[in-house]
């Protein structure tokens, strides 16, 4: 069992081990192009650290080097159903560029926030990313312009910040096209919240869809089921209910699509067969275990986080003024449309 008031071995205890000055355990370690030291002596310095189990102070070398290899990340709720995604890829990008990812959970407290920045800010973190559970413009926390950051999944207005989003336009316009190539030509779109840039950009996809294949879109098969099962079960069969109800019903979630496939088998009807139905988010602990499994369209939350490591490291644009960079929602095949 190791000793826990064991002191930490040193940097001169590896040079008293091996008989050569700290200098030159510093040059082996660091591999310091030039110094010359010789292939035997660089064998021997290795085998004595990994002997005695030598680490290098990193926050020594932060000092010297003015680098912290550190990443702030934070986010509303760490808990939240797709937050884990954000932090995946985001943590894995980060690890692949050596840098190591401080992830603070706010909670939705702009206080928390704004102590989490600064405390970030400290550390001497190198970048920091801002990252929100649903898609909408946002304040940035105060401080975080201090270092380079990226806003994941959200934007602000003035587009001082880079900011990474779902194509949510093209998304919509994916999975309407999904059904119009089943053969659907009357298809309804159960909306989120009506003025939320998923509903926006997804309603704009849906009906440059419709105009695509000559359906003229159609407003009584636009209905908000305002983001939860129970409005996708009451829309969908207000729209079923309809003289001429629609064969094809695009939900604006994954949870409004679970309410509206016991719309429709309340009614007698065959999802996948009478009525095509998708989804979007690609919400697994739901759209996988449907019967039949929901083909949805799937928010790209790993992607964003990864990418979004990878904008901490460009140069920002000469006018410093950005618009969200768009990233593409893969469509889901299941067994629904």
């Amino acid at each position: 069992m190791t000793d826990k008031n064991q002191r930490h071995v040193t940097m001169g205890d590896v040079a008293d081990r091996v008989g050569v000055s700290r200098t030159t355990v510093s040059f082996v370690l660091s591999d310091r192009p030039g110094a010359n030291i010789p292939a035997e002596t660089r064998r021997r310095v290795l085998e004595a650290v990994r002997e005695l189990g030598y680490r290098p102070n990193a926050a020594a070398k932060s000092l010297a080097s003015q680098r912290t290899h550190l990443i702030g990340l934070v986010t509303e709720i760490a808990t939240a159903p797709f937050a884990g995604a954000i932090i995946k890829g985001a943590q894995e990008q980060a690890w692949k560029d050596g840098k190591l990812l401080l992830i603070v959970s706010a909670e939705r407290d702009r206080q928390v926030e704004d102590a989490a920045v600064e405390t970030m800010l400290e550390r001497r973190v190198e970048g920091i990313l801002y990252a929100t559970t649903w898609h909408r413009a946002v304040t940035p926390p105060a401080g975080a312009g201090e270092v380079p950051t990226v806003l994941v999944n959200c934007f602000d207005v003035e587009g001082r910040y880079p900011s990474i989003v779902p194509d949510e336009a093209q998304g919509g316009y994916d999975a309407t096209r999904r059904l119009i190539d089943a053969g659907h030509r009357r298809i309804a779109f159960i909306a989120l919240d009506p003025e939320i840039p998923a509903t926006v950009g997804r309603r704009e996809g849906y009906e440059r869809a419709l105009l695509e294949a000559g359906i003229e879109p159609d407003e009584t098969l636009v209905v908000p089921g305002y983001a939860d099962a129970e409005g996708g079960y009451a829309r969908a069969h207000e729209l079923l209910a309809l003289p001429e109800p629609p064969t094809g019903i695009f939900c604006g979630n994954d949870r409004m699509a679970m309410g509206a496939y016991d719309a429709v088998k309340e009614r007698g009807l065959r999802i996948g067969h009478d009525v095509g139905l998708v989804g979007f988010d690609n919400q697994e602990i739901i759209a996988g275990y449907l019967r039949p499994g929901l083909t949805t369209v799937a928010l790209p939350f790993e992607e964003m986080g990864a990418r979004a490591v990878q904008m901490l490291t460009e140069s920002p644009s000469a006018s410093g003024a950005f618009a969200p960079l768009l990233t593409h929602c893969p469509l889901v095949e299941r067994a629904s449309a």
